[in-house]
């Protein structure tokens, strides 16, 4: 039997039918109630003529609609295409456009892009409203589709068959369809789940946007375990802080900046988040210090961190709560990415593949069955990913004697120099240190003398001072002295993607503007 990620579905109808599987704000599903809502929803695409295989996509905040989203796409044999909502109508229309996505559900907050959007795409036939406003010109009513379908017989598609395109956020260039097949997420959740146990976790809180793998693949483990999940619509702290509270949530998942904000809020000790029991946090690097404060701010939860991309469904590696709790390696293993999940091989090789012994800095490589079928009808570009088997990342790592990944930097953000090879996330730790640094990013840029010298752009603290001499003054404190800036600049905040991480090539392009590369 092929593994079906609706089997969740149909053990929640069958083994806790009353009981809740999903929570969003004033509404409420059981779990009979969502399987119907999804049956009827299947049937509407099918009514539509969406046939299995066909794209179907979401632009929309998190809700329990999206959930249903998820599963009546899959039920009735089809794809989704979750869009990235922070987007430009332009950017929509491409992702629409590259995989032939004709369906597009859309809720209140993003219904006034649609006349946009129909100019825009070549794809797009069908708009269906998810929202309680009016519904846009054109647009049908999800509520009355779902009211006048017939329920239909789930499909059961599964194993290889695809799944979802998730695009990729861009950030090198334009945006790539990750395809994953019903195999990558549902076997990649099982991992999750083994890798990091959830003791005592019965509520979950999905917050991170559901149209990125993180926050569907935390939703997708939920389900799999027949917890109730709750979901906020979008990233807020208080939101986030009263959902806690009211349900008892005990885990959630938010990358760094998020854990920041949380916990720097001037609300936060007005709630009870005693109920948290597992803060999972990924995405991007977390700094030393940021941890120690969120963990003595949340004392009664374990932390354990993810390491992933889309391509890998999402997560390879784990660093769980045995290593963030005190002992004599506590310090070096909270520096480490963590180790492979049950499923993943990981290793590190050189620039022409070959294996490197633990210690050496290679690109990260990975293979198992949570790694992706390719890049929606990119062929030279999913040829230079997958290469017998193993997904290269893109990243820079080491792994130690005991099997510990150590994620040094992007490959790309490799600085030469002076001949010298320097990992801008060593000089990023070192400024972190600083307590009146907010946010940091070092990047490379060109230099006559160097070839490329070292460049931090920084975030100070509200009502903190810093100048460019007392920075460089700390890195020559903590790291060599070719290691550290030769330049800073200060700036009121840092370009961050939809899912949290920061956006370089932005913060690089002013500098390498009108060069025909971008290494000198």
């Amino acid at each position: 039997m092929t593994m079906s990620l609706t089997q969740s579905i149909h053990k929640g109808r069958r083994e806790k039918a009353d009981e809740t599987a999903a929570i969003c704000g004033d509404e409420r599903r059981s779990w009979a109630e969502l399987a119907g809502r999804i049956e009827r929803l299947a049937g509407a695409l099918a009514a539509l003529a969406v046939a299995p295989g066909d794209r179907v996509g979401m632009m929309a905040l998190n809700s329990v609609r999206y959930l249903e989203y998820f599963y009546g796409c899959w039920w009735t044999g089809a794809v989704v295409n979750p869009v990235n909502i922070r987007w430009n109508p332009h950017e929509v229309a491409y992702s629409l456009d590259d995989c032939d996505t004709r369906v597009l559900i859309v809720d209140d907050a993003f219904a006034p892009l649609v006349p946009q959007l129909r100019q825009l795409s070549r794809s797009l036939r069908t708009v269906i409203f998810c929202g309680r406003g009016t519904p846009p010109e054109g647009a049908l009513g999800y509520e009355a589709l779902l009211a006048e379908a017939a329920p239909r017989d789930d499909l059961r598609r599964g194993g290889t068959d695809l799944a979802a395109v998730m695009y990729t956020g861009g950030t090198t260039g334009r945006p790539k369809g990750v395809m994953l097949g019903h195999d990558n997420l549902y076997i990649n959740a099982l991992s999750n789940a083994s890798a990091v146990p959830r003791v005592g976790v019965q509520v979950g809180l999905v917050v991170s946007p559901m149209f990125h793998v993180a926050g569907c693949g935390l939703s997708l483990l939920m389900a799999q375990r027949l917890v109730p999940q709750v979901i906020v619509p979008v990233f807020d702290e208080v939101a986030i802080m009263a959902a806690v509270q009211a349900h008892r949530a005990n885990e959630m998942f938010l990358v760094p900046t998020m854990i920041k904000r949380l916990i720097e809020h001037p609300r936060f000790a007005e709630f009870d988040l005693s109920s948290l029991r597992l803060m999972l946090y990924g995405a991007a690097p977390i700094d030393a210090t940021l941890l120690a404060q969120a963990m003595a701010a949340l004392p009664g939860a374990d932390f354990a961190q993810a390491y992933g991309m889309t391509e890998l469904a999402p997560t390879v590696v784990t660093l769980g709560p045995e290593e963030h709790r005190p002992g004599p390696q506590r310090e070096r293993l909270l520096r480490a990415a963590g180790r492979p999940v049950p499923i993943a091989e990981v290793r590190i090789v050189d620039g022409e593949g070959r294996e490197l012994p633990p210690g050496e800095v290679g690109e990260i490589t990975a293979r198992g069955p949570m790694v992706m079928q390719g890049y929606w009808n990119k062929p030279a570009e999913t040829a230079a990913a997958l290469r017998d088997g193993w997904m290269h990342t893109g990243d820079m790592g080491r792994l130690d004697a005991d099997g510990y990944l150590f994620v040094v930097d992007r490959l790309k953000d490799m600085i030469v120099s002076g001949g010298e090879n320097v990992y801008s996330a060593e000089v990023e730790n070192a400024i972190a240190q600083l307590p009146q640094v907010s946010m940091c990013a070092v990047i490379g840029v060109p230099d006559e003398r160097w070839g490329e010298r070292v460049h931090a752009v920084l975030v100070l603290r509200a009502g903190q001072s810093l100048d460019e001499a007392a920075v460089i003054t700390h890195c020559r404190a903590h790291i060599a002295g070719y290691k550290c800036p030769r330049s800073v600049e200060f700036r009121a905040a840092l370009p961050l993607s939809a899912a949290g991480k920061l956006q370089k090539f932005e913060l690089r392009k002013p500098f390498w503007e009108g060069r025909s590369r971008n290494v000198n």
